[in-house]
């Protein structure tokens, strides 16, 4: 099985270049739904936050508010690597799983799609690493449009990750998306047919 290490900045395109992935027959693993799964109340890394952050990160229904632990964690470096320390290993041990049961299913090839791939040094467990690429400007206004942040918000949030140009040093694939919808279709056509032709 080929696995693909697919990752980007914030509001780079990863979501919609993983779905031309999969309607081209990869099978995507999502690590923010990952993420998602790896704190529902009840398990270790939900319990390991709350007595990290507080109650306040918590929803009425006991889920994670993960706009209140976004605005601690884009605003405090240290808070925010104390929360990767609990939540990398529990996504890692959950891909570890789903790309295990991808193949003894046969399945060709799998996306692994995370925005932190090489922060998280994820790497090692991907056959080779795509970057989605857009500038940096284009960055700042999708992700002020996608979540209604200001644009101080949206910089603290790019300021948070590793560049673009140092992400897309570390890619044997670099899919630039800063054209049209259309562009990026044919783009990741044309990459697929030569990887699996």
């Amino acid at each position: 099985m080929n696995i693909i290490g697919l990752t980007g900045g914030i509001a780079s395109g990863k979501s919609t270049v993983s779905r031309i992935l999969e309607r081209l027959g990869a099978v995507v693993i999502d690590a923010d739904q990952l993420a998602r799964e790896a704190v529902m109340p009840g398990v270790p890394a939900h319990r390991a936050i709350v007595d990290t952050f507080g109650g306040g990160v918590l929803l009425p229904d006991g889920t994670i508010d993960r706009k209140a632990l976004g605005s601690i964690i884009f605003a405090d470096s240290s808070a925010r690597k104390r929360l990767e320390a609990i939540m990398h290993p529990a996504i890692r041990a959950l891909a570890e799983q789903r790309l295990a049961e991808l193949r003894r299913s046969g399945a060709p090839v799998a996306v692994y799609m995370a925005a932190l791939l090489v922060e998280a040094g994820a790497t090692d467990r991907v056959d080779e690493v795509w970057v989605v690429y857009v500038d940096r400007e284009t960055q700042v206004r999708r992700v002020m449009a996608r979540d209604g942040l200001s644009r101080l918000e949206a910089e603290q949030r790019l300021a948070a990750q590793m560049s673009m140009e140092e992400k897309a040093a570390r890619g044997q694939v670099v899919i630039d998306n800063n054209g049209t919808p259309e562009e990026l279709e044919r783009r990741v056509e044309e990459i697929w047919a030569k990887r699996f032709p």
